[in-house]
C-alpha cells in the first residue's frame, strides 16, 4: 500500500500598508497645537504689561542668587532667617538708574513750570531728589518751616513715586549763608525744622513713617552754589532713597560735632556731614520765630 504524502495548506495574511501606524500621530499633533496655543497666549499677555512693570521685573531678576556667597564643600550659605518677600506690582525693588528715570519722567510730565525746581541724581548710596528755591519761587515761607503750596505739590509727587518702595528714606534740609538778624535762631534749627516739615508732608501723602531712616539739618554747610553762598538755590530739601540695607546715608562728608550754642526742638545727634543735626523720624516743631523779621531764605 503506497504511503500518501500529507498535504499542508498554508494561509498567508497580507498586512495592509497603513495598519502599523495607528492613531499615535493625533496625540503628537494635539500636543503641538496645545504648545503653540500656550505660546501665543503668553505673547499676548506680555504685550499687555506696561513698560514700567517690564523694567521692574527685569531688574529684580538681574544677578539673582539665593546664596549669599559661592558655596564650597557642600555647605549652604543661605540665611535660614531670611524673610520671604511677597512681590506685588508696586513693591519691587528698583535699581538706581530705573528709579531715577522714573522720577525724572514723573517730574517732566506732572510738574509743569515747577519741574525746574526739582533735580534728580544718583549717589553712591542711593537716588537723591533735590527740591530747590528759585528767585521768586520759594518752598517755605520766609524765615519759617511752613511749606508753600508749591512745595506740597512737589513733595506729593515725590511721595507718590517712592512710598511703595521697600527702601528707607533720608530727608535733608539746607539753607543759604544769610544769617538771622536780631534772633538766637540759627540756620541749624531752620534747616532741621524744614527737613522735618518735609518728612511730615510726605507721611501725610502715604510714606510709611517706619521707612524714615533719618531727618538731617545741614544749615549752610552743603551749598548747592558754592560760588555764591547766598544764592536762593542753596535753600533746598533733599530726599534720598537709600539703597543700602543698613540705611547708611548717601552723603560722603565726614562727621563733625554740633556747633556751640545750637539748639534744636527735637532730640539732636551728630550725623554724617559737618555739624548735621538729626531726628530719627520723630515728629518735631519748627523753631520759635523772633519778633524781628529775618531775611528771606
Amino acid at each position: 500500500m503506497e504511503e500518501r504524502t500529507p498535504i499542508v495548506i498554508r494561509r498567508i495574511k497580507k498586512k495592509k500598508h497603513g495598519e502599523h501606524h495607528g492613531g499615535s500621530w493625533k496625540v503628537a499633533y494635539a500636543d503641538f497645537v496645545t504648545a503653540m496655543m500656550a505660546f501665543f497666549l503668553l505673547l499676548w499677555l506680555i504685550s499687555m504689561v506696561s513698560p514700567d512693570k517690564k523694567i521692574a521685573v527685569s531688574e529684580y531678576f538681574k544677578n539673582f542668587n539665593i546664596f549669599k556667597e559661592q558655596s564650597a564643600g557642600g555647605r549652604s550659605f543661605m540665611d535660614k532667617n531670611a524673610a520671604v518677600l511677597t512681590l506685588t506690582n508696586q513693591a519691587i525693588r528698583l535699581g538706581p538708574q530705573d528709579l531715577a528715570a522714573k522720577l525724572k519722567k514723573a517730574v517732566d510730565e506732572k510738574l509743569g513750570n515747577l519741574k525746574d525746581q526739582v533735580q534728580v541724581d544718583i549717589l553712591e548710596g542711593g537716588v537723591r531728589i533735590q527740591i530747590i528755591d528759585l528767585e521768586g519761587s520759594t518752598m517755605f515761607q520766609s524765615g519759617s518751616s511752613e511749606l508753600t503750596d508749591k512745595a506740597k505739590t512737589i513733595l506729593g509727587l515725590v511721595a507718590e513715586n517712592i512710598r511703595d518702595l521697600p527702601n528707607r528714606i533720608a530727608v535733608e534740609g539746607h539753607t543759604d549763608a544769610a544769617p538771622f538778624r536780631g534772633s538766637q535762631t540759627t540756620n541749624w534749627e531752620l534747616s532741621t525744622a524744614r527737613a522735618s516739615a518735609a518728612r511730615r508732608e510726605m507721611e501725610n501723602d502715604g510714606v510709611d513713617p517706619g521707612k524714615i531712616a533719618r531727618v538731617v539739618g545741614y544749615a549752610d554747610q552743603e551749598l548747592y552754589i558754592k560760588e555764591n553762598p547766598k544764592d536762593p538755590r542753596n535753600r533746598r530739601i533733599s530726599v534720598i532713597v537709600l539703597q543700602q540695607k543698613d540705611g547708611t546715608s548717601a552723603s560722603s562728608a565726614t562727621a563733625a560735632p554740633i556747633p556751640p550754642g545750637a539748639t534744636v526742638p527735637i532730640p539732636a545727634a551728630t550725623e554724617v556731614g559737618t555739624g548735621a543735626q538729626t531726628s530719627t523720624g520723630a515728629p518735631s516743631q519748627g523753631p520759635a520765630q523772633s519778633g524781628a523779621a529775618p531775611p528771606p531764605r
